[in-house]
């Protein structure tokens, strides 16, 4: 039986990706800050260090899956938690579980792990990202500082701005994750219809931007659809997919950016 651990799986992306590989013969660790077999808070680095040790330990240090999709919205009141939940509370797993992943792929296995990002991911150059330097060299205290600075803007910048250093993460991992025989991909959504986007739709800050950000398929995913991916990714129909970010948002980026890819 595949053991596959997920954050965030106590509701969204994160549950319907749980129910799926579930109903596919998956074991599956669920890890989210409750009403989860592993509750940690990812925003700290405590929470992180106690969510990979309890997945170790709860794997026997041995992992074929892994899907992180714990993440805040750019409506959460603190600004460098956001980020710190979206960059720090996917790579430290990432890193910290890697081992993990390739104890399976020296039994034969084909392990592999998909990280959610975000269309927004796109909508800022890393060059031009002004949470790239704080979040590169691992320094969340610069990077409180830094958004103390944005004032109203802080919220946005550090959903976007975070979303797009964790797909330059995934990136850059690309040879040591390949030389460890563990496949690493992410998936760019757009808006889905999950509790984490309904907090984005009620906040009057943002919630009518939400509602102007109308894909060319003019409807909101449903989190099943981006399980659906994520599924296809950990796959062995995947198995030379490597480093690469799957954009599912109705044609968003495609509309906003089409000669940008």
């Amino acid at each position: 039986m595949p053991v596959t651990a997920i954050t965030g799986a106590a509701s969204g992306i994160g549950a319907a990706t749980a129910a799926m590989l579930e109903a596919a013969g998956h074991r599956v660790i669920g890890i989210d800050l409750r009403a989860s077999a592993i509750c940690s808070d990812l925003s700290t680095p405590a929470g992180r260090e106690q969510a990979i040790a309890a997945t170790l330990d709860a794997c026997g240090g041995v992992l074929d899956s892994l899907v992180l999709c714990a993440g805040l919205g750019s409506d959460f009141a603190s600004a460098s938690t956001i980020a710190s939940v979206n960059y720090f509370g996917a790579v430290d797993l990432l890193d910290g579980l890697l081992p993990a992943l390739r104890a399976s792929a020296v039994t034969g296995a084909r392990p592999a792990a998909v990280v959610v990002s975000s269309v927004a991911s796109t909508q800022i150059a890393w060059e031009k990202n002004p949470l790239a330097a704080a979040l590169s060299a691992h320094d969340e205290d610069a990077l409180a500082a830094t958004l103390a600075m944005l004032g109203e803007r802080a919220g946005q910048v550090a959903y976007a701005g975070s979303k797009n250093a964790l797909t330059v993460a995934v990136r850059q991992r690309v040879k040591p994750w390949a030389d460890a025989g563990v496949r690493l991909n992410s998936v760019a959504p757009g808006a889905v219809q999950t509790p984490l986007l309904q907090r984005g739709l009620d906040d009057p800050r943002i919630g009518q931007l939400i509602r102007d950000f109308v894909a060319p398929i003019p409807r909101r995913a449903e989190p099943g659809e981006i399980a659906g991916v994520i599924g296809f990714l950990l796959g062995d129909q995947a198995a030379y997919i490597h480093g690469a970010q799957i954009v599912i948002d109705g044609g968003i980026d495609a509309l906003a950016r089409p000669t940008a890819f």
